[in-house]
């Protein structure tokens, strides 16, 4: 059974040794953090073997919108990869250019919108005024342009239209020669210090693009390199540890993360890997901001600096198919039925029968 036990009574803070001299004090929502993962997880691997939903038992789960436990999973970014990383020329300048214009909407049907009136998006071809019209004329039709997954502030750059300044503020970046600056950085910080230089691009969104530079292979940085906590994970580490030991953000994360297989053990979990691939410092950053979501139903009795109580984003499941492809640098061993975007429609399986995910073992 994969169904998540009601919020245990509240108990003495649980010590957690993290390095010598260095225990943590965590609350009943740190279990729940492991837990949360490895359901997480398991949903993910049996939505993508095509087993028809519900995915799991986990109400909570089932009724509610959570990222996947791996970032690169999550559709948007296996769409920035397979769609707009790895397609079109391998360039610094035109990967560069690719990616943040992606992600300064961050939503797969504007980037369909652009490429079906402009043809191939590239630096070579871009013309502010021709960019701009198309997005003009979205919005003018009623179409959000902007992902609501989380605030793209505008640079005040002298448009009185947010997706006007963004336009421009890429634009700056192409000709301040950024691309070829974060192909010749010599660490993930780096890359991150460059992107935060810009204006409107604070430490959460800078981060996030160095991630999404980083898959391309205009990067190579080991994802275990550099962390920056964001608001939601933030809040998720307040309710996760009353005591951090005096460590920072950044330093708990990386703790947090060395302990994933002690922990998924110590609590009798079976977490399934990304084909081979462990937990990294962003997914378990990210894994924070999802359990502060999580908590709000299932740990009420912990309340983090936002003040949140409800989730808000609603759940819809889709059977449809999710052809898994990730950086060929990581070398992870994709099943071909999973990996293949042509392998559908194919037989649907139902979650009581045996499922060759490439890994054996559940939940308890």
């Amino acid at each position: 059974m994969d169904r998540m036990p009601s919020s245990p009574a509240p108990r003495r803070a649980q010590e957690v040794l993290v390095a010598p001299g260095r225990v943590l004090k965590a609350t009943p929502v740190f279990e729940t953090y492991w837990r949360f993962a490895a359901l997480r997880q398991h949903l993910f691997m049996r939505r993508v073997a095509g087993v028809l939903p519900p995915w799991t038992e986990d109400q909570v789960l089932a009724s509610h919108r959570f990222t996947n436990a791996y970032r690169a999973a999550d559709r948007v970014s296996q769409y920035l990869i397979r769609n707009v990383l790895y397609r079109g020329e391998q360039t610094c300048e035109e990967i560069f250019f690719r990616t943040v214009l992606f992600k300064f909407f961050n939503r797969v049907e504007t980037w369909e919108e652009l490429e079906t009136k402009l043809g191939g998006l590239s630096w070579k071809n871009f013309s502010f005024e021709r960019y701009a019209r198309v997005l003009d004329a979205t919005m003018a039709g009623g179409e959000r342009i902007y992902s609501a997954a989380y605030i793209m502030p505008s640079p005040s750059l002298g448009s009185a239209r947010k997706h006007r300044n963004h336009l421009r503020l890429l634009e700056q970046m192409m000709r301040d020669g950024a691309p070829l600056r974060v192909e010749r950085a010599r660490s993930l910080r780096e890359v991150f210090e460059i992107l935060r230089a810009y204006p409107s691009l604070g430490p959460f969104l800078a981060f996030q693009f160095s991630i999404d530079l980083n898959y391309s292979e205009m990067l190579s940085f080991s994802e275990m390199d550099f962390v920056v906590a964001g608001p939601g994970a933030r809040n998720g580490i307040q309710k996760c540890f009353v005591d951090t030991a005096g460590l920072d953000e950044a330093d708990l994360i990386r703790a947090v993360t060395d302990l994933a297989d002690r922990e998924f053990e110590r609590l009798g979990l079976y977490f399934p890997t990304l084909w081979g691939r462990p937990l990294q410092l962003i997914d378990c950053q990210n894994l924070f901001c999802e359990v502060d979501k999580y908590a709000r139903v299932m740990h009420p009795e912990f309340v983090g600096s936002s003040g949140r109580t409800r989730i808000k984003q609603r759940f819809a499941p889709r059977s449809s198919f999710l052809p898994q492809w990730y950086p060929p640098k990581w070398g992870l061993k994709i099943p071909p039925e999973i990996a293949s975007a042509g392998a559908w429609p194919r037989p649907r399986r139902r979650r009581s029968e045996q499922l060759n995910f490439g890994f054996s073992g559940g939940l308890e």
